[in-house]
C-alpha cells in the first residue's frame, strides 16, 4: 500500500473526532495488519472503489463506542444497541467521506458503512492489500482504524 494514502485518512480521523466528539487523539504507531480479527469490539467497515480498491475499519472498544454514541446522541446508552451502532457507523462515513475528499484523484465511491460487534468477529480485505494498522489513543478510549487501499492497475492501450 502506498504511504500517501494513509496520511488523509489519519487526518479525516483526527479531524472528524475533533469536531463531533471535541475528543484529541494520540497516534501510535503504524503497523501491518496480519491478523483478520477487527482491533476492538465495535467495528464500523466500509468499502472503496474508483481508481483504487479497497477497505477502512474504524474500531472502538465497547466502552469507547458507548461513549461516543453518548456524545453525539446527548444521552447514554446502556448497552451497545441499534444507536451505538449507527454513531460509529456515522462515524466511520464520515472519515472515509474526509479522506474521499484529501484524495478525490482516485475518484473514490464510498459503500454503505457496516458495524459489526464482538471480540471474534473476521475481517477480511481484498486480496492484493495488506492493511496497516492506525493506533490511537484519547480521552475516551482507546480507536484504531485499519486502512487497506490498493490503486488499480489500468491496461496501456
Amino acid at each position: 500500500m502506498r504511504v500517501e494514502f494513509i496520511n488523509p485518512f489519519i487526518s479525516a480521523t483526527l479531524d472528524v473526532f475533533k469536531t463531533m466528539l471535541g475528543c484529541t487523539l494520540v497516534r501510535g504507531p503504524l503497523s501491518l495488519k496480519r491478523e483478520h480479527t477487527p482491533a476492538h469490539e465495535v467495528s464500523g467497515l466500509i468499502g472503496l472503489s474508483g481508481k483504487c480498491r479497497g477497505m477502512i475499519v474504524v474500531s472502538l472498544g465497547r466502552e469507547t463506542a458507548i461513549r461516543a454514541a453518548e456524545i453525539m446522541l446527548g444521552a447514554r446508552p446502556d448497552e451497545v444497541d441499534r444507536d451505538v451502532m449507527d454513531a460509529i457507523g456515522e462515524l466511520t462515513n464520515m472519515i472515509a467521506g474526509a479522506a474521499k475528499t484529501q484524495l478525490e484523484e482516485y475518484r473514490l465511491t464510498i459503500g454503505l458503512p457496516t458495524v459489526i460487534c464482538g471480540k471474534n468477529q473476521v475481517i477480511t480485505f481484498p486480496s492484493e492489500t495488506q492493511p496497516l494498522a492506525i493506533p490511537f489513543d484519547s480521552e475516551i478510549g482507546p480507536v484504531s482504524v485499519q486502512v487497506g487501499l490498493v490503486e488499480m492497475l489500468v491496461p496501456v492501450a
